[in-house]
């Protein structure tokens, strides 16, 4: 059955902080790389929780026993978000940069000098830095997977990079800077075939892409709930035998077995039930769209209108900004937007990305300027000391909006 478009006027009546003025007109937030909007049903269920339920895990009382629920409950969501097969093998944490960090450490010292480790200069800095300490600590080699000028990962210097050596493998999915999708499911397959395992960082495609973790090929999975409309929660995925079979630092008395090894001290759990409310926002988005009533397939349903919408807000955004006097940073072509997600980055020799933010939220449009802590990419195209105009769109954002955008940058850079 053909899915039906998104509502996007719908959709954003659920948005409180859309509704938000400035001077005659609504304020324009393209600034979802950094963090999305959240939707009214999110802060009902924090506040919820806190309000009628809130307790810590594992006791034999009423609001105890609530808490167990909601976190089986959110394993269970977030396992069938990201497509994995054991709600065991999801991890909450504070952000994902807490939660590599962690792991790389665990992860560290089963590592021995000589061997390598493999990062890219596509990601943001929290899928670098935690892999290249934990890597000079262990004595460890880190290798660097080169981009090509159109800020996509260089496959074969990837295949060069990933050899008998390798002992692990971070890529992100899509850049937070340019946009770009990257092949990681054909980085995987490298990876594997060389005994190593792979660390993705999701938290920048989660938003726009269905996640999916088999088809990935991943042994890990990270992202991060305020970036696809929830609070500020940290979410790992990791194959259930590895998280078995990795020692993690903890406590004595905590769990020995499952997530609960790897969360230390006490969880978020009011964050934890705003993140689960995000997940169940995005499943009946999918139910609306006219996907099945089983979640997974709601999941796809969501993220075929989601897709679909962000190309056409891409498309029309790319074209604008071939108008101008501005280089947008990776792919420009609006015929090539399957490629990348709807984050696009640009300089202009008029003005530096500081000033064209400062004098954008003069006229009520919320966006980023800077290197967005992709720190190895923007030195990697010569974007270093000024960076990027990062503008950001999400599947509540309108063509409206992406015009008046386009008007605004016409008239600064005339």
């Amino acid at each position: 059955m053909p899915l039906r478009p998104l509502d996007v006027a719908a959709i954003r009546r659920n948005y409180p902080g859309l509704q938000r003025r400035h001077g005659d007109r609504t304020a324009v937030f393209f600034d979802g790389p950094a963090g999305s909007q959240v939707p009214i049903a999110v802060a009902d269920a924090m506040r919820d929780y806190l309000l009628l339920s809130n307790a810590n895990h594992g006791g034999l009382f009423a609001t105890s026993r609530l808490t167990d629920t909601l976190i089986d409950a959110a394993r269970t969501a977030f396992c069938d978000f990201v497509g994995g097969q054991d709600a065991q093998e999801v991890v909450f944490g504070a952000n994902m940069t807490t939660l590599t960090f962690h792991l790389s450490r665990q992860l560290a010292r089963t590592w021995r000098p000589g061997e390598e480790v493999v990062v890219t200069d596509s990601d943001h800095d929290a899928n670098v830095m935690p892999w290249v300490i934990a890597a000079r600590d262990a004595g460890c080699t880190v290798r660097h997977i080169a981009i090509k000028p159109d800020a996509s990962l260089d496959l074969h210097d990837a295949e060069r990079k990933i050899n008998g050596k390798t002992r692990l493998v971070a890529v992100g999915h899509a850049s937070n800077l340019s946009g770009s999708i990257q092949p990681v499911a054909r980085i995987a397959e490298l990876a594997r075939a060389q005994g190593a395992l792979t660390f993705v960082d999701a938290v920048h495609s989660a938003p726009h892409l269905r996640l999916d973790v088999a088809r990935l090929g991943c042994d890990f999975l990270a992202c991060s709930a305020y970036k696809f409309f929830g609070p500020h929660l940290g979410v790992l995925w990791g194959r259930r035998a590895l998280l078995e079979e990795i020692a993690a630092d903890k406590v004595r008395p905590s769990s020995n077995h499952g997530a609960e090894k790897w969360q230390t001290g006490t969880g978020n759990f009011e964050g934890i039930a705003g993140a689960l409310a995000a997940i169940d926002m995005l499943q009946a988005l999918g139910h609306e769209l006219g996907g099945p009533p089983e979640r997974r397939g709601a999941f796809d349903a969501a993220f075929a209108g989601i897709e679909a919408h962000e190309r056409a807000l891409g498309a029309q955004l790319l074209a604008g900004l071939a108008e101008l006097p501005v280089r947008v940073i990776g792919i420009d072509d609006p015929a090539r937007v399957r490629e990348r997600c709807p984050t696009v980055s640009f300089v202009s020799d008029r003005m530096t990305p500081h000033a064209l933010a400062q004098q954008l939220a003069d006229r009520g449009v919320h966006c980023w300027s800077g290197n967005s802590y992709a720190v190895a990419l923007a030195q990697s195209l010569g974007l270093e000391p000024n960076g990027v105009l990062r503008l950001g769109l999400l599947h509540y954002n309108t063509a409206e909006e992406v015009a008046f955008v386009l008007q605004q940058l016409r008239t600064l850079l005339a």
